[in-house]
């Protein structure tokens, strides 16, 4: 039975459903938004909301809050996306070198060194100091989930999007979405269907006009024949 069981299992085991849950908060962290399955979604929401509370008292100075932290949701480095350019077209050695300095520690803070145009940063850090300094007055709700209509592909799963709350897109800036390979279908055969349409119409009128021009003329040789039996009459009429 399943009584009191507040969480989700996902069809994993419990190491397996742990390393989902943390790889997809440092997904949410250094993107700001995901597109998972909605189960994935609100498994994954008191998590993630519970990692910024934790980063908001460690950027009060609370070490315990900071050493929780990090064992929860581990580490994880990234590239800064104005600089992922650059950083591909760096050799294997200017990679190690913005990932680590020379005594073997990384970077963490993203910021150039010595050299070095720009470093790695780590999710912790960004964490702490950006998002958690974002929410400083928000008590609670730092992130949403928005369902879409579109279903995985293979399962039909429901999918939706997971966003800290002040990532979301300007309306304006929102592209509008393409058709679907079904409504594109839609439309060529509602097109289809006009054009015959519109032919057999044509077709129609066609033979009416000829019609009601064939009837035109025997009105208009009416009276040229009947007058040669006026002039008979008239004729006709003195004798």
């Amino acid at each position: 039975m399943r009584h009191r069981l507040a969480f989700r299992k996902l069809g994993r085991t419990m190491e397996h459903r742990k390393a989902l849950r943390r790889n997809q908060a440092q997904s949410l962290f250094e993107h700001g938004q995901i597109t998972t399955t909605l189960q994935k979604a609100k498994d994954l929401r008191p998590f993630a909301e519970r990692m910024i509370t934790l980063a908001k008292k460690a950027r009060q100075g609370d070490l315990g809050a900071r050493r929780r932290l990090q064992s929860l949701l581990t580490e994880r480095f990234f590239i800064a996306v104005e600089h992922q350019g650059e950083y591909d077209n760096m050799s294997n050695a200017g990679r190690r070198a913005v990932r680590r300095s020379r005594s073997g520690r990384h970077y963490r803070t993203g910021e150039g060194k010595g050299s070095l145009p720009f470093t790695v940063t780590a999710i912790s850090h960004r964490l702490i100091n950006e998002i958690a300094e974002r929410y400083e007055d928000r008590e609670g709700g730092y992130t949403r989930i928005i369902r879409l209509a579109k279903t995985r592909l293979g399962d039909q799963g429901a999918q939706a999007i997971l966003q800290l709350v002040g990532e979301e897109e300007v309306p304006s800036n929102v592209p509008k979405p393409g058709k679907s390979a079904r409504r594109r279908r839609i439309d060529a055969r509602y097109a289809a269907v006009l054009k015959t349409g519109k032919k057999g119409q044509a077709a129609v009128e066609r033979p009416k006009s000829e019609a009601s021009e064939g009837a035109s003329e025997p009105k208009d040789s009416e009276p040229a024949e009947q007058a040669p039996d006026t002039e008979a009459k008239g004729e006709a009429s003195p004798e």
